[in-house]
């Protein structure tokens, strides 16, 4: 039988619809918070066409991030993602700020992938690439000595993968008496709700010494010999914003040959100055900006070359459209881009697109390699996903992966919350504008 379809048709029968895009509302916002080490506030957004999308606050943040702006998107066609996009960026910040106004963009991206049959990187413009570099998170041991570092990279390294990132906390610096200079810990810090945290007051100024500076480099030494030089390897926290740049360009300087991917997050986040003059001392690449919010955030460290790696959190940046927009402005000034992730599979998946249309990219961030079930959240995650410490970039509609209710239901941080009625936040609060309005002429 003669195929009498013409190609317009056939495109057009592929679209997943019940009756067309243009047709398509959103009709429903809901959250579950998963616990993790910093939880996840996993987001869905339903349509009138039964389709929906998934996404999520950042790590640490809130679900009320996501829900203030629920009044907004009901009523909203979930394809307008810049429009909608551009309509509540305004009401969000820097950090943890951000996760509401992103993960929404990650649902609304996802959601068009799949109404169009599309793997969200194509949404981005293509990719460049099948597979996607992954960098292993490494908290620091409890007992901050060398070996115990070494043996929880070489436990990285075990898993296949060939980047690693590690932290240089400030506990380190604390193991020898008279490490620090203008600092003590018995006095710095307060109790409160059954657990230690940093005093107010707990500025910088604090000088290292010699002591300290070596502590430092016997553990960089000790990991480099444990894994070789074929490792990529990169440090993090090692200041936490108590060291001035002097002092972090003391302890580049001594680092320096142990030839390290970069250091990261070396001065405060809004500290543009800091970071340029600790990056225009070092040999080592200095990355940062996780927690920078928006295209307009990461354009004064960009134009002024503060970082010599961007390294956007899509979950606070702006999601997936925002994250490569900025990718492309470092790329114009000569800065490659790597990926901030702490998230849940979902949040990972978005990376994973993003990064695949990212032509300067460098790697992404797994921050779940410790959590049991992590992999379980989700469905669509092969057995093998990250094989020789690579991601294959998915090529199923949307971001790719799917919710798996049971292992979502079983981890939430409070049971018998998974996806509850949100119609509290169907009013609204903050002045938007209403959906059944006319956008301004």
């Amino acid at each position: 039988m003669t195929d009498r379809t013409t190609p317009t048709d056939r495109i057009e029968n592929a679209v997943n619809r019940n009756s067309s895009p243009s047709d398509l509302r959103i009709t429903d916002m809901r959250l579950a918070v998963v616990a993790s080490n910093y939880d996840y506030p996993i987001l869905k957004i339903d349509t009138n066409q039964g389709v929906y999308g998934l996404g999520e606050v950042r790590d640490a943040g809130h679900a009320e991030n996501a829900l203030q702006f629920k009044n907004v998107l009901l009523g909203q066609n979930p394809c307008n993602v810049d429009m909608i996009f551009r309509l509540i960026k305004h009401f969000g910040g820097h950090g943890r700020e951000g996760g509401g106004v992103s993960g929404i963009e990650l649902a609304l991206m996802d959601l068009v992938g799949k109404v169009y049959g599309v793997p969200c990187y194509q949404l981005l413009g293509g990719k460049y690439r099948d597979r996607v570099r992954l960098y292993g998170d490494t908290p620091a041991p409890d007992n901050p000595t060398p070996e115990d570092y070494a043996k929880a990279v070489r436990s990285r390294a075990d898993l296949g993968l060939t980047f690693i990132k590690f932290d240089l906390r400030p506990s380190l610096f604390e193991t020898a008496d008279n490490a620090l200079i203008g600092h003590d810990a018995k006095y710095d810090y307060v109790l409160k709700v059954g657990r230690t945290i940093k005093a107010p007051g707990h500025g910088r100024g604090v000088k290292m010494t010699e002591k300290s500076i070596q502590a430092a480099v016997d553990v960089v030494e000790a990991v480099r010999r444990e894994v070789g030089t074929d490792i990529q390897l990169c440090v993090d926290h090692f200041g936490e914003g108590y060291l001035t740049a002097d002092e972090v360009i003391r302890m580049g300087h001594a680092l320096e040959r142990f030839d390290l991917a970069w250091m990261e997050d070396p001065m405060p986040t809004l500290d543009v100055l800091g970071h340029k003059k600790v990056a225009d001392a070092l040999l080592t690449p200095i990355a940062a900006g996780e927690d920078l919010y928006l295209r307009e955030g990461f354009r004064d460290v960009i134009e002024m070359r503060a970082y010599d790696i961007v390294h956007p959190d899509l979950l606070t940046s702006g999601g997936m459209l925002e994250t490569k927009r900025i990718s492309d402005d470092a790329e114009d000034q000569g800065i490659p881009t790597a990926l901030h992730c702490a998230g849940s599979p979902i949040g990972f998946s978005a990376n994973i697109h993003c990064a695949a249309a990212i032509s300067s990219f460098i790697a992404c961030e797994h921050h779940g390699l410790d959590l049991p079930f992590w992999e379980s959240l989700v469905t669509g995650l092969d057995a093998d996903y990250m094989e020789g410490g690579y991601v294959k970039v998915p090529e199923k509609p949307g971001l790719g992966v799917d919710l798996n209710l049971e292992a979502i239901e079983a981890n939430l941080r409070t049971p018998g919350t998974m996806f509850l009625p949100t119609d509290a936040w169907n009013t609204p609060k903050l002045g938007f504008w209403r959906p059944d309005d006319r956008w301004p002429e």
